[in-house]
């Protein structure tokens, strides 16, 4: 089995965004746009490069479609941030609805974990050690929202093992 470039791609570029992600939304509550852009072009370039059936690549963009349907309602409503919603959206596109259910699954458990946690922690005095660090502070005031995009990252990686681009790639 020879070891390509599509394969280095398909086993870093998915969970590297996803780390970028969970990272960029707690040290600064925001998710930019460019990392749902690069999972969006990069689930094109995979799809080409794996030769997946136009079948299956409308049904991914479906999956895609109705996250981004659902979660723009939730950021309509203020329930969500805007990267969450277009995160999780590029994430489902990548997922496919065969993964869909679970992610949604984890993301709801580890979402409401991390919204604990994180209101837990804004009722502790803010630790020494983290008194001067500005993500600390932002992550430490009541008014502040969850870094939710945490929760994403995190479902994204334990379905991820399970996609067709993993399942391909054992083969």
């Amino acid at each position: 089995m020879t070891f390509a470039l599509t394969d280095a791609i398909r086993l870093l570029l998915f969970p590297a965004l996803m780390a970028f992600a969970a990272s960029s939304d707690l040290f600064t509550m925001t998710i930019s746009n460019r990392v749902s852009l690069a999972l969006v072009v990069g689930f094109a370039a995979m799809a080409l490069a794996a030769g997946m059936s136009g079948h299956d690549v409308l049904s991914h963009i479906g999956a895609g479609a109705a996250v981004l349907t659902v979660t723009f309602i939730f950021f309509s409503r203020g329930w969500i941030g805007g990267g969450d919603a277009k995160l999780a959206a590029a994430t489902a596109l990548w997922l496919g609805f065969d993964q869909l259910m679970n992610y949604l699954l984890y993301a709801s458990l580890i979402g409401g974990v991390l919204t604990f946690l994180v209101i837990r922690f804004r009722f502790m005095p803010l630790p020494t050690a983290l008194a001067g660090q500005d993500w600390a502070q932002r992550l430490h005031r009541m008014d502040a929202g969850v870094p939710y995009g945490i929760a994403l990252a995190i479902s994204a990686l334990l379905v991820y093992p399970d996609t067709f681009w993993m399942q391909s790639f054992a083969k």
